[in-house]
């Protein structure tokens, strides 16, 4: 991590809503209202006299997934973290539905919608996996207990986690613990889910299972934002991504445009990446 500031309609269903996905459409999510969208506009960071970020734009809509990929000290990583609220712009902003929230800290940033899950265990070592998500849901005041517990089995089942629910975290294996990360972050039921390095330290097959749970939250209608290092798998899942070099946008685009750019190629893939 570097150093520096820190501050319901016709897609209703997961069938339709993946269509409506691929199909260039924004994709509406009844349990948080409709469609959203996330936009950066001129996002600027310098740390000291370097310019780390230099005039990011882009948007996002809720059902999609996008990529944020780049080499190291491309910039990327910055501004998912200004995006995350973790570092603040030098200058430029960060929209939710028309809103800014440049100056909002992460936990604000949170209950209008943004979770984040970051690279590193987030998950309370001690409690259980139901104890975990169950901390997150505690905080909402807009359900009643019963609701809470409804809800807590709802995400215990849609993730199969019913038999490790009294498992302390810290026995749980690297897909594990992932499953429940993500499961906890559905708690509040985001609007976009900020993903950190989701493939990092764990085997192939968890890989595979995570892949599988982000399609099904995109289906759902969650805007799901990835920056990861295993670009292959990475591009496998998202509709569409975006290559960071020098801190700017080289290139956006489809899976298959981003394999087809001599751009893509030269600054990050090689000539000899496939997939």
């Amino acid at each position: 991590m570097s150093d520096g500031e820190k501050n319901t309609g016709p897609a209703d269903t997961p069938e339709n809503t993946a269509a409506a996905v691929e199909n260039g459409l924004p994709a509406e999510n009844p349990r948080n209202g409709g469609v959203h969208t996330l936009r950066v506009s001129s996002l600027y960071k310098m740390f000291g006299r370097k310019k780390v970020v230099q005039g990011i734009d882009f948007s996002m809509n809720t059902g999609e997934v996008l990529g944020l990929l780049g080499p190291n000290g491309s910039g990327k990583t910055t501004t998912f973290y200004m995006i995350v609220g973790f570092y603040k712009p030098t200058a430029g902003d960060v929209f939710l539905d028309g809103r800014q929230i440049t100056p909002l800290p992460m936990y604000k940033r949170a209950r209008l919608g943004i979770s984040y899950l970051p690279q590193e265990p987030s998950v309370f070592r001690k409690l259980t996996v139901e104890e975990n998500i169950w901390s997150i849901l505690e905080t909402r005041r807009d359900l009643s207990r019963d609701d809470k517990k409804e809800r807590l089995e709802e995400l215990i089942d849609e993730f199969d986690i019913q038999r490790i629910r009294k498992q302390p975290a810290f026995t749980l294996s690297g897909g594990e613990r992932r499953r429940t990360e993500i499961a906890r972050s559905l708690a509040i039921e985001p609007k976009f889910l900020l993903l950190d390095e989701p493939f990092a330290g764990i085997d192939p097959i968890a890989v595979a299972d995570i892949k599988g749970m982000i399609k099904l939250l995109s289906a759902r209608g969650i805007g799901i934002l990835i920056t990861d290092h295993n670009v292959r798998d990475t591009l496998e899942i998202t509709n569409r991504a975006i290559i960071i070099s020098t801190g700017q946008i080289m290139i956006q685009g489809t899976k298959q445009e981003i394999l087809d750019s001599p751009v893509a190629r030269e600054i990050y893939l090689g000539k000899d990446f496939s997939m």
